[in-house]
């Protein structure tokens, strides 16, 4: 147990310490090409805290277990969204760049419509659906960068320190992507070994330290960015990564070993993953973002109605 426990805080460190290092590198690239934080959390950011997410789908996947993907990329938007991104808005609400938002969001309501109509319509992910998913990720990254070639240039202001080479930046990025998804890992195996060895069920661990855990790197990067003071840049690692759930790990994972909708609960009669899940994945996005559209900024209100939603959801998974 002495091993677990000391891998365990390992990879709590190396999270940590990766996250801190990618939100420097992240930020110190949005400063000097003058892009909007929101964009790179969106974009750049979003891609390494997705990093868990994608080997443990591509993982399964090969394992001929690809119906995991579903579950883990729901549960993951859900838990970005209700719990990682609502703790942050309810500390510290913050204002929102409404033009850099449209995008990934935009992309995000496309590629939820292709995975809503497939589970309802078909009930199968097959392999075209897949393709279709890391097209339509293709597409994202091609607009985002064209749109960034087309941002206005800004000056930088001369208060800022002297800015870091751009060599720099990148390796910060490279080197923190790294760390979060060697501590991610870390903490998912060994706190299983530990939840095991202390007697918790494994239901509960899947529900916890498995979902939870690919989840870390957001949550990490998210308290990271509310210290150093860049809010927007984990609205946009948040809104990007959810976004990366259904196009990047959905999309490698059907690619690799198609599936159908599992149907693990029921809910009235019905799987309850058609008729809560999913749903309360389109609401839960909605009720962050449509108001940041609106108004241009972020409600503490927003935040703990969030987290009430997402409590009650963990509680609906233990007790039915």
């Amino acid at each position: 147990m002495l091993i677990p426990v000391i891998l365990f805080a390992f990879g709590l460190v190396l999270l940590i310490k990766g996250g801190d290092w990618f939100v420097d590198g992240a930020t110190g690239i949005a400063h000097r090409f003058h892009i909007p934080e929101l964009l790179i959390g969106a974009t750049v950011v979003s891609i390494g805290t997705t990093l868990p997410e994608v080997m443990v789908s591509a993982t399964s996947a090969v394992s001929g277990h690809g119906e995991i993907a579903y579950g883990n990329a729901i549960g993951s938007i859900i838990c970005n969204t209700a719990l990682i991104s609502a703790l942050t808005v309810a500390i510290r609400p913050s204002t929102v760049d409404k033009k850099a938002l449209r995008t990934p969001l935009a992309f995000f309501a496309i590629a939820a419509a292709i995975y809503m109509l497939t589970a309802y319509l078909t009930g199968y992910f097959s392999r075209f659906t897949g393709i279709l998913l890391l097209l339509l990720f293709l597409i994202y990254m091609i607009v985002v960068v064209r749109q960034a070639k087309n941002l206005p240039a800004q000056p930088a202001q001369e208060s800022e320190p002297p800015a870091r080479s751009a060599a720099a930046d990148i390796a910060w990025l490279v080197i923190g992507a790294i760390l979060i998804a060697i501590g991610a890992d870390l903490l998912v195996d060994n706190g299983t070994l530990i939840a095991q060895g202390l007697g918790v069920p494994e239901s509960v661990i899947a529900l916890t330290f498995v979902a939870l855990g690919t989840s870390l790197p957001e949550l990490v990067t998210a308290i990271t960015s509310l210290a150093k003071g860049h809010s927007a840049l984990s609205l946009g690692n948040i809104i990007g990564a959810n976004l990366f759930n259904l196009v990047l790990v959905s999309g490698v994972s059907t690619v690799l070993s198609p599936f159908s909708v599992p149907q693990t609960k029921t809910l009235w009669g019905h799987n309850a993953s058609l008729i809560l899940d999913l749903p309360l994945m389109l609401f839960v996005m909605a009720f962050l973002t449509l108001p940041a559209l609106i108004r241009g900024k972020l409600a503490r209100t927003q935040g703990i109605v969030l987290l009430l939603i997402y409590a009650a959801f963990c509680v609906f998974q233990f007790v039915s």
